[in-house]
Formats: structure tokens, C-alpha cells, sequence
């Protein structure tokens, strides 16, 4: 059944019974991800997550048909165009968060702007004030940022010194034969809450669909020239054994790795807040991993 059948027979379809319908629940998803509220496939499963995408849908358009599709949201989904429904209005500033904000619309990466929903960044070769360093191999001179909105403007709800690439240990013993991994800059949507290690497990964000990464076989710490694969490899987001800022040890072989134990659990704790995740404990989280260098090139501090 399709949309239009709704629309022509004035038909009022439960939520509950959409999963039902795999086709009808295909056509609706995929308006959904056109139209910029759906993260994810079309993939004909109609969980809490594309209903929470649904219900945002109607309030955009006003529909007032809760707990199901009538004829007002099945015109909706058909006709209504991205540029139609009504945009956030942010303010921004010269603030770290608000440079990353920037930088992140103009590469037109997923910005999630709704209350309780939070954005996951890794910013490679910046310090927490947001100043450029040296980007040194080996050390723990990168950043993870959980960005939220209030009205608008955006919030660095947690910042915490990090790894996005691996230390020397994994570099010049690879557990790869092809080189240690090193993630390519972009975002992905790829982790869920799990557990990471053996000798020491921790709750930590896991690696549960493809990335892509670079190899670096030559072992020289940058990207340039390393050859690129895509899959799951284990890059997971968890804790740096609170190892010296300037020793990474044993703590990543390619892993996206927030220094501190501390400031780790204060990590998950905040993305467990995440709206998406209390509907359903599976989400999948968005991160996005850029470049100091080019942030600051493009936004600099004033």
C-alpha cells in the first residue's frame, strides 16, 4: 500500500500499524530522509526511531493527526518539498562551537538542532580552548565535543582532550599486515552503546557499520598516500587509561580514544541522555571527525 491509497480513500493508519506494511513503510522513510529528518536507509522496519522521526514531521507541518497518518500528513509526505518546512534559526558566533557549527554546514554534514539530541565532533590537532597545536604524533592533542542547542545557539555540552589517531605502538606494530588504521576525515553513523577491551571492559561506543580509514603501511603517523579501505574494524570510542597527554601507549590503534577515565564516563553519560537513544537503546550515533587545520583556515578565531 502506498501513500496515495491513504490520500484517495481518506484512511486513517495507525503508527502501530505501519511496520506492518512494508512497502507503505518504505515510501514513508524515504520522504523522511529526503526531506532531512530520518537518518539512516529506507530499510521497511518502522521502529521507535523512524515514529520519532514521523511525529516531528507532522508537528513541522502541522498536520494534528497524532498516532497516525491521515490524509493531511499522507499529502504532506507527498507533496512538501525540504525547502518548505520551516529551518532552524541558529545564531552564531566566533565560539568553538559555534566555528565547528560552521564549518559542519558548510561541508553539509547532519546537524541535529532539537532539544536533547547531541552532536558527537572530534576535532584532530586543536586543544580544548580551541587553538591550533602541533599536531604531534603519539600524543593526545585532539578533541571530543558533544555540541547541543538552546534556541538556537550552539553549546559545547562536554569537551575533552582525545586521540583520533593511533599511538606509535600500533604504528610500528601493526595488528594489521596493510598498516595501522588512521579514520578519514567525515561523518559516519556507526557507533552504538557497548562494551569495549577484555582486560579492562568499559561502556564505550562501538563500531557497528562501515568507516573508512587509511593505512599507513609506511608508518610515517599521516595519511598522504596510504591506501583506503572501508568496513568494520573495531574502531570503537572509549576510554585513554588516563595515559600521559603525551604518551598514547597502548591506548589506540586507530580507535577514536577521549584521554581520561573520568571524562570518558562523563561522555557516555551525556549521549545516553540523547533523545534517540532513550526510544531506543540500539541507536546508532552520528560522529564527525574534521581537521583542526582546515577548521581554523576557514573560521579562525577572531
Amino acid at each position: 500500500m502506498k501513500l496515495q491509497y491513504l490520500l484517495q480513500n481518506n484512511i486513517n493508519w495507525k503508527f502501530s500499524a505501519i511496520n506492518e506494511d512494508q512497502e507503505l513503510a518504505k515510501q514513508i522513510q524515504t520522504r523522511l530522509i529526503d526531506l532531512g529528518i530520518l537518518e539512516g536507509s529506507a530499510d521497511g522496519s518502522f521502529g521507535p526511531i523512524s515514529i520519532l522521526a514521523l511525529k516531528k514531521f507532522q508537528q513541522l507541518t502541522k498536520t494534528n493527526e497524532p498516532d497516525y497518518i491521515g490524509s493531511v500528513t499522507a499529502r504532506h509526505l507527498i507533496q512538501v518539498k525540504p525547502e518548505y518546512l520551516p529551518q532552524p534559526v541558529l545564531k552564531l558566533g566566533n565560539d568553538l562551537a559555534s566555528r565547528i557549527v560552521k564549518y559542519m554546514l558548510a561541508k553539509q554534514y547532519k546537524l541535529f538542532t532539537d532539544s536533547q539530541y547531541y552532536n558527537i565532533v572530534y576535532v584532530e590537532g586543536i586543544n580544548p580552548n580551541g587553538t591550533l597545536n602541533n599536531d604531534n604524533p603519539n600524543y593526545f592533542n585532539d578533541i571530543r565535543s558533544v555540541i547541543t542547542f538552546e534556541n538556537g545557539v550552539p553549546k559545547l555540552a562536554g569537551i575533552w582532550e582525545a586521540t583520533t589517531e593511533p599511538g606509535a605502538k600500533y604504528t610500528y606494530r601493526p595488528m594489521n599486515p596493510n598498516g595501522v588504521a588512521r579514520i578519514h576525515f567525515g561523518q559516519y553513523k556507526a557507533w552504538s552503546v557497548g562494551m569495549h577491551g577484555t582486560s579492562n571492559p568499559h561502556e564505550a561506543l562501538v563500531q557497528v557499520a562501515p568507516v573508512t580509514v587509511y593505512r599507513d603501511l609506511n608508518k610515517d603517523f599521516i595519511r598522504i598516500g596510504d591506501r583506503i579501505e572501508t568496513g568494520l574494524f573495531g574502531i570503537n570510542q572509549h576510554w585513554g587509561y588516563d595515559f600521559p597527554k603525551n604518551d598514547i601507549v597502548g591506548a589506540s590503534a586507530g580507535c577514536l580514544v577521549g584521554r581520561s577515565t573520568k571524562g570518558h564516563r562523563e561522555f557516555m553519560a551525556l549521549v545516553k541522555r540523547d533523545q534517540r537513544f532513550l526510544t531506543t537503546k540500539q541507536y546508532v550515533f552520528i560522529s564527525t571527525i574534521i581537521p583542526g587545520d582546515d577548521l581554523v583556515k576557514n573560521f579562525p578565531v577572531a
